[in-house]
């Protein structure tokens, strides 16, 4: 009987420690509480920088210097590039194309090292990408999408300044502002208007550490103002950018820590609400990131004087629009470096991938963040965080998460190293696609789950500003009319911890009504203007008490 005591306390003991760990796997899986598939064992590359299209299908790219992939480009295709640093003629590939429908995957050639670059996608659905390394820092590129064999379009320099880290984002004109990058402080647009081609921007020299930077891929969102907030390091302006003048500069974040690359944490404007507002109520959610002196204790020369600190368990919430705007401070469930925050389609936040400690670079993390967590923007302080269920795969430097259409988040991507490497390292070279799934896909939620029948917004038709927008929809068990929002997602860009251009808006629900059984009409209204939502497509969404519809994807057009 000792025995079986002894053994059962054992086990007692293995739980409670396995409790107590934040974002280690833990024993069991709880139900509820979200589920990994492994969809792709090997795409070839690391998914370094992806992007959804609106044909579902994903566009993914490493870099061209890490030598030969594990994926031949087709018909005998080889790149022959003289400037190239490792393989000057390389018959592999180093982008594929991920369709989401069918799982599967193929190659596409880049010409030149899109290496730590950016992008959008523009109003016409393509993709236009720019920067990166060596002979591709003043690169443009463009993917259109097509349901054949299309490839990477390389139109050369079309940039002034050399941008690698930079970030992209979307102007309501539908042109892109490229901002910052390594070493350079200062801005452009794409495609080219009138001189100057660059645009002196004095705080991102302001937000540079000496030795670690500590501003690179800034937080960009666009305001409702028309304004850019901007955030490096750990301070934040309002910028016109129009006029090249600082409107507002915020209070730095409490603590002071920095919070972008490398100190890599991340950030989302929170789902814009009550679009008819005089003033709307702008929020922007910074997480995680490595404290001062993370990045200068990991690369130190000699290994044994290299240090991984604790990363930063800490979020900043700031209402951007509010005449004296200040930081709230919130705890999260654990320590967390190099996280992907990913807009979820019922305006819930989830945060995933990353590390427990260090900072981004090679070989720079530790202790791999396993676990998602989920945050509710509308919840009680103190009670808006939600851990889920774990990964088996650590996707530590260089890892990406992208919502698809159908809720399902996508994850890829991990390679902390200077190349493919696969054994004898703490942490492989990850060539793997997994979809993490919310827990608003568990089967318990059918009765509730919407499904859209039909829209005015089907079929490819365009919708505009300030327009009434109706959708049919059905809903199996009892539906609650005051608890059924639209809520409209632009996909993302992302890299490097960083969904560039991603937002979300809840329409307001101006009316639901009863059509027949389980069939229901809801009456929205579209946002008024590109200051909100830039024109371009959109995964438009039901959700009913939480769980959503899948979306279908709409044109928001001028």
């Amino acid at each position: 009987m000792h025995r079986y005591t002894s053994i059962l306390l054992f086990f007692l003991f293995l739980q409670l420690f396995f409790a107590v760990q934040p974002c280690h796997r833990v024993v069991t899986s709880a139900a509820g509480r979200g589920w990994w598939q492994l969809l792709q064992k090997n795409i070839g590359i690391v998914a370094m920088h992806i992007q959804l299209l609106n044909n579902d299908r994903v566009v993914i790219y490493d870099r061209t210097d890490y030598g030969k992939s594990n994926i031949s480009l087709p018909h005998g295709k080889c790149r022959n590039n003289s400037w190239e640093l490792v393989i000057k003629y390389d018959c592999t590939a180093h982008s594929v194309e991920y369709d989401v429908l069918a799982n599967k995957f193929r190659p596409l050639m880049v010409q030149t090292n899109v290496w730590c670059s950016s992008g959008a996608v523009v109003p016409d659905g393509s993709l236009v990408q720019t920067g990166g390394f060596n002979d591709g820092e003043r690169k443009v590129r463009t993917f259109y999408p097509c349901n054949g064999d299309c490839d990477w379009v390389e139109t050369g320099d079309g940039l002034k300044a050399k941008r690698w880290y930079a970030t992209n984002h979307i102007l309501p004109d539908g042109k892109q502002i490229i901002i910052g990058g390594r070493r350079q402080f200062n801005y452009e647009f794409y495609p080219k208007t009138s001189s100057p081609d660059v645009y002196s921007l004095p705080f991102l020299a302001q937000t540079n550490d000496l030795g670690s930077e500590n501003n690179l891929y800034p937080f960009v969102f666009l305001n409702s103002d028309g304004n850019l907030f901007i955030f490096a390091n750990n301070r934040a302006i309002l910028f016109d950018y129009k006029t090249g003048k600082v409107v507002k500069t915020y209070p730095a974040i409490p603590g002071g820590d920095p919070r972008s690359y490398p100190s890599t944490g991340s950030a989302v404007l929170l789902p814009l609400k009550n679009l008819d507002a005089a003033t709307i109520e702008a929020e922007v959610l910074v997480c995680g990131g490595a404290p001062k002196g993370s990045f200068e204790m990991a690369t130190k020369r000699k290994s044994a004087e290299r240090k991984f600190l604790k990363a930063l368990d800490t979020c900043g919430r700031i209402k951007i629009n509010e005449p004296n705007p200040q930081w709230v401070m919130e705890t999260m469930p654990c320590s967390r470096v190099m996280g992907d925050m990913t807009l979820l389609p019922n305006g819930v936040v989830l945060i995933i991938n990353g590390a427990g400690d260090g900072t981004a670079g090679w070989e720079n993390g530790r202790s791999p963040a396993l676990n998602p967590v989920l945050y509710w923007p509308g919840g009680a302080a103190g009670s808006r965080f939600e851990p889920l269920n774990p990964s088996t795969i650590p996707r530590m430097y260089h890892s990406t998460a992208i919502l698809l259409r159908d809720g399902r988040v996508l994850v890829g991507g991990s390679n902390p190293h200077s190349g493919y490497e696969f054994t004898r390292v703490l942490f492989p070279t990850e060539f793997s696609l997994e979809a993490f799934s919310p827990p608003y896909l568990d089967s318990k939620n059918k009765y509730l789950r919407p499904k859209i029948v039909s829209s005015t917004a089907s079929k490819g038709k365009y919708i505009g500003f300030g327009q009434k927008l109706w959708v049919r929809f059905k809903v199996i068990g009892t539906l609650k009319a005051d608890m059924v929002s639209v809520t409209m997602v632009a996909p993302a860009f992302n890299t490097h911890s960083f969904s560039m251009n991603h937002r979300l808006l809840a329409l307001k629900n101006e009316n639901v009504s009863y059509v027949r059984t389980s069939i229901y009409d809801i009456q929205v209204t579209t946002p008024s203007s590109g200051y909100l939502a830039p024109s371009g497509y959109y995964m438009l969404y039901v959700v009913h008490q939480y769980i959503p519809s899948i979306g279908i994807w709409v044109k928001l057009y001028i």
